[in-house]
């Protein structure tokens, strides 16, 4: 599978991994440690140098429960680390973690290549115009409600159904829009229980219909803390075996907070697979 990224075609024979770059003073893990250019840069600069192919910069916290800054707010916590990025690592692949389509447009002014939207275009009718226009990647992910309620009760007839028939009707209307690089993400703690969380990780080889990428960011989330009941900075060794199930189930890109112990991941499955 291949995206155009920047005009250049990213083969996924191997999976890739996406490093996140958290802006916020109220992320589930980070906390706002990432407040200043200087602790932005060095930050980057590890996930660059442990491996991480595309960075994911995020000015708005969609954890359970959160409530959203302003489009003003959030585009001053994104814009200027995004300039110094790419004023510093050139080549870094950025995605903007944003469902806000103004954010966005001014995040590709920047620099930033790829869009990721929470929330599949549904907390903003314009984002796929934007996208119309830009004709970049976009990561479409599934969400049941919004960031404030999405984890009050959801319920499905049955998740994977569910979930690709949402993705089915969202890719229909991007490529009306003549939007054809689209990745998949369904949306692990975005409107799911625990027990629905382990579904979709059991059942990712039946998601996309086999012609487009599926992105699992699973990373120290709640569905591996409140079943083992520890906290998101005791959740590495956890996320590992996530990470590694998902590997085995055919994922091609993985959203972490931790590039090493991913990429490590990526290397062992690799390994594994050649072995007769």
């Amino acid at each position: 599978m291949t995206i155009n990224c920047a005009g250049s075609l990213l083969y996924f024979k191997d999976p890739k991994i996406m490093g996140i770059v958290n802006l916020t003073p109220d992320s589930f893990y980070d906390r706002g440690k990432f407040n200043d250019e200087l602790n932005v840069l060095k930050h980057v600069e590890n996930l660059l140098k442990e491996g991480s192919d595309f960075i994911d910069v995020g000015g708005c916290s969609t954890r359970p429960g959160s409530k959203q800054p302003t489009e003003e707010e959030e585009i001053k916590r994104v814009t200027q680390p995004i300039r110094s990025i790419m004023k510093t690592f050139p080549n870094a692949k950025i995605s903007i973690d944003t469902f806000r389509s103004e954010v966005a447009r001014i995040a590709v002014e920047e620099g930033a290549l790829m869009i990721n939207d929470i929330s599949g275009g549904m907390l903003d009718k314009k984002m796929f115009s934007l996208l119309a226009k830009l004709k970049i990647p976009y990561i479409l992910n599934h969400m049941k409600g919004t960031p404030e309620n999405m984890q009050k009760n959801p319920y499905y007839n049955n998740t994977i159904i569910e979930i690709n028939h949402f993705f089915s009707k969202k890719i229909f209307l991007l490529k009306k829009y003549g939007i054809n690089d689209i990745i998949l993400d369904p949306g692990f703690g975005f409107g799911k229980t625990i027990q629905q969380n382990f579904q979709l990780l059991k059942h990712l080889s039946l998601l996309g219909f086999e012609d487009h990428l599926i992105l699992v960011g699973i990373s120290r989330k709640s569905m591996i803390q409140n079943l083992l009941n520890i906290s998101a900075k005791e959740s590495l060794n956890a996320t590992s075996i996530i990470h590694t199930l998902a590997l085995l189930n055919g994922i091609k890109l993985l959203r972490v907070h931790d590039v090493k112990e991913a990429v490590e991941c990526v290397r062992l499955i690799q390994y594994y697979r050649k072995i007769l």
